[in-house]
């Protein structure tokens, strides 16, 4: 049997219909036919760095400068200025000018009668003795300005160290430098006692800073919302401005002192100037001695803020300004770093001077 084919009578061949199917190119096909083989592991040569958490400004947001947060107060660093070199020049000629005029004056009061010139020399005398007793006052005061600030400096370094020698010391003179205050009576007995059983650094100047200045920053904070909420109170009330910014700066000076005073400085003229010196340079720096309408929007919300009366919120800018003024004196004035005990800030204190406001009672 034939097969019949596809070819008419004259021989020619019959259109027919084909099904087009794809072309795949033969590198297509072994690509596919072939399985991809298995990666092997490799080693990359990268330096890659893990930020420590400590110096990570996303977990800790005491990092940066921040706006709203409260930057650590520290002691400006002094050195050789020239202008202390002239009114150090100045004050030693008028030292001289006032001397000679002294002796000029005495020597015309002896002219003219005896009693008259050793009156007035029994009278300088008691005056240089009372300049030698104020020299002397202005000097132990800025040497235990300077002690405080030499602990707080010994004390980071003593933490590192694995012998607990150094700790041990600086622990004793902070006990003396803290001696005078009753609050820190049963924190010095407290260490005495546990004094041979801690042999760690770190430990032992943590349990000092618990129990000897943890009484005092409580102490320190009722200082601050105590000078707070008066100047916020007098602010609000005071028909003048001038009232307004003399009081703030007599709180200011008198929150400043008893800082210093409470944490064993107790300054003398001199060393008020520098302290309060210090701490309006710090206010200045990190932008916290500028107040407005922002400041209270902060604290107490954009809605509230706006129905105030100007009077209420001039109080409460007042009053937080104070609050910043008695964190950077605690700073400042306290004789060990913040570790152990948690850091008082500006948000301690916002509740307790618009308790009306916030709903929050003052404790």
């Amino acid at each position: 049997m034939t097969k019949p084919t596809d070819n008419d009578q004259n021989g020619n061949r019959r259109p027919a219909a084909f099904a087009l199917e794809p072309e795949v190119s033969r590198r297509e096909t072994d690509i596919k036919a072939t399985p991809p083989a298995a990666r092997r592991p490799q080693s990359f040569d990268t330096d890659i760095v893990l930020t420590p958490d400590a110096e990570d400004p996303f977990i800790n947001p005491t990092l940066g400068a921040d706006s709203g947060g409260d930057a650590i107060a520290k002691p400006r660093r002094r050195g050789f200025s020239f202008g202390k070199v002239a009114l150090g020049a100045l004050g030693i000629l008028v030292s001289l000018a006032f001397g000679l005029w002294t002796d000029q004056l005495i020597r015309d009061l002896f002219s003219r009668a005896d009693w008259l010139g050793y009156t007035a020399l029994a009278v300088v005398i008691v005056g240089i003795l009372a300049v030698l007793a104020m020299v002397v006052r202005e000097t132990a005061g800025m040497m235990r300005l300077a002690a405080v600030q030499t602990i707080k400096a010994e004390a980071e370094a003593a933490a590192v160290e694995t012998r607990p020698a150094r700790a041990k010391a600086l622990v004793k003179r902070l006990c003396s430098l803290l001696e005078a205050n009753p609050d820190t009576a049963r924190g010095r007995a407290t260490l005495k006692a546990a004094e041979d059983d801690i042999i760690d650094a770190p430990q032992l100047i943590d349990l000092a800073e618990r129990e000897l200045l943890g009484p005092l920053d409580r102490r320190a904070r009722a200082l601050i919302l105590g000078a707070s909420k008066r100047v916020s109170v007098v602010t609000a009330i005071s028909p003048r401005a001038l009232v307004d910014i003399l009081y703030v700066l007599y709180e200011a000076a008198k929150l400043i002192r008893a800082m210093a005073e409470l944490y064993g400085g107790r300054p003398g003229t001199l060393g008020m100037v520098r302290l309060m010196r210090d701490v309006l340079a710090h206010l200045a720096v990190t932008g916290s001695i500028a107040v407005g309408d922002s400041i209270v929007q902060q604290l107490i919300g954009h809605g509230l803020a706006s129905k105030l009366s100007a009077r209420l919120g001039e109080g409460v800018v007042n009053g937080m300004m104070t609050a910043r003024i008695g964190i950077a004196a605690m700073d400042l004035c306290r004789p060990l770093p913040f570790k152990s005990l948690k850091r008082p800030g500006i948000a301690d204190f916002a509740g307790d001077l618009t308790p009306n406001v916030t709903g929050r009672n003052p404790t």
